[in-house]
């Protein structure tokens, strides 16, 4: 076992030093610079595969936990219950309820999302990085999927915005596959590289998140990587209502305002502005701002360029046809 984890930690510093696409294999291509991470204040790249449309975030070191300080956390905020219920409806849409089946939710965070699969009758596991929290509450969790034993199966495998953290997530959607029943589902949700709002907020975009997001899909390099681990779509989705609207709500914010990400703070308690009057200013402007993002999230969903790609996907070998919308 470890001589395996020596290689895939090899694998994983090859990964992001190689500025070829991770599915494409050819050189990548500048796509956005002068990009300022909110925590560090150091600027990033963004660069992209020609053929597919994979974005990669450059440079970035193997060690990001600097990079995560005060990222952890409440990071739904008052909408956290929405959220839950939004992705539980996905489930049930391509899997039903759970009936007792086997479900492992890849970055679980704080858990909440594995709860509410339990209460839909799922036996639920997850994957975080620091999993000690979520066992005192009872939870399943494991610090990563290469820890399962061969034997364990899922009939549903989720990512739900996870995935573009990873170092490899072709690697990891490879393994992913060798866990699920040739029938079972996999889920993911990732942000729209080629959405209205990532093209319309270019660097100030909230939900380009660099360094943290080291990989940024669109729905080609989406449909690319599910077919090189051995998938291939069976629904997508356009939209988490939400979470949408505070992109346009907090991009629109960064893109005039000195500080970064205020609003967002203050909605999942963890605002660090002294000022009080910047603080109220950027609430007040974010309220307006979401008020008036909402025809915008809906527009922008139907014409298929949300701020969220949501696809759920099947083993290569099954028939069913694709659903989009």
């Amino acid at each position: 076992m470890g001589s395996y984890s020596d290689s895939r930690s090899k694998s994983k510093k090859e990964a992001l030093l190689n500025e070829n696409c991770l599915i494409c294999q050819v050189a990548m291509v500048p796509h956005l610079c002068g990009i300022v991470d909110h925590v560090t204040k150091q600027s990033f790249e963004v660069r992209r595969c020609p053929q597919c449309g994979l974005g990669k975030t450059l440079p970035h070191p193997v060690d990001l936990d600097t990079y995560y300080q005060a990222y952890y956390g409440r990071r739904h905020g008052f909408t956290a219950r929405h959220c839950v219920k939004r992705r539980m409806s996905f489930i049930r849409k391509v899997c039903g309820s759970g009936r007792g089946r086997r479900l492992i939710d890849i970055g679980c965070g704080d858990g909440m999302q594995m709860i509410g699969a339990r209460d839909d009758g799922w036996q639920v596991m997850g994957t975080e990085v620091n999993p000690e929290a979520l066992r005192q509450l009872g939870l399943d969790v494991i610090s990563d999927l290469t820890e399962l034993p061969n034997e364990v199966m899922f009939d549903c495998i989720t990512f739900w915005h996870s995935l573009e953290h990873l170092h490899d997530p072709l690697d990891t959607i490879r393994i992913a596959r060798q866990h699920l029943w040739d029938n079972g589902v996999l889920l993911i949700a990732v942000p729209d590289n080629d959405g209205i709002q990532a093209e319309l907020f270019g660097r100030y975009w909230l939900h380009l998140d660099v360094p943290r997001h080291l990989y940024h899909f669109n729905g080609d390099s989406m449909a690319a990587l599910l077919k090189a681990a051995g998938f291939r779509p069976l629904r997508w989705w356009n939209q988490e209502f939400e979470y949408d609207v505070l992109g346009i709500a907090q991009s629109s914010l960064t893109a005039v305002m000195p500080t970064a990400n205020v609003f967002f703070d203050a909605l999942t308690g963890r605002s660090k502005v002294s000022r009080k009057s910047e603080r109220l200013l950027n609430v007040a402007g974010g309220i307006v701002l979401s008020v008036l993002g909402v025809p915008v999230v809906l527009l922008s969903s139907a014409a298929k360029k949300g701020g969220t790609l949501v696809v759920a996907a099947r083993p290569a070998q099954t028939t069913t046809p694709v659903v989009r919308g």
